[in-house]
């Protein structure tokens, strides 16, 4: 499988180090979203981290919470508006 290939990422969030574990296609689909947003993929993490953090939900594992919000974004159609003129 194409993109299969996990790795650990190390990333600072809000001057805090970790590391997240992706796979390469969703790492390499992070970084088109936050290029489509015209972010930091740093800024972008700290966002989905603030997110899942506001949720008050389970608390879900930051690799997961953008593994989520990377398949929304994708399945939302990448970002892209759907007010085409017919």
């Amino acid at each position: 499988m194409a993109g299969g290939q996990i790795r650990k990422h190390s990333v600072s969030i809000r001057g805090h180090r970790t590391s997240i574990t992706l796979e390469d296609a969703f790492i390499d689909a992070l970084r088109q979203m936050a290029e489509a947003r015209g972010m930091a993929v740093a800024a972008l993490i700290a966002e989905i981290d603030s997110s899942r953090a506001a949720q008050g939900a389970e608390p879900v594992n930051l690799s997961s919470a953008i593994r989520v919000a990377v398949l929304d974004w994708a399945l939302t159609g990448a970002g892209k508006t759907s007010s085409t003129a017919t």
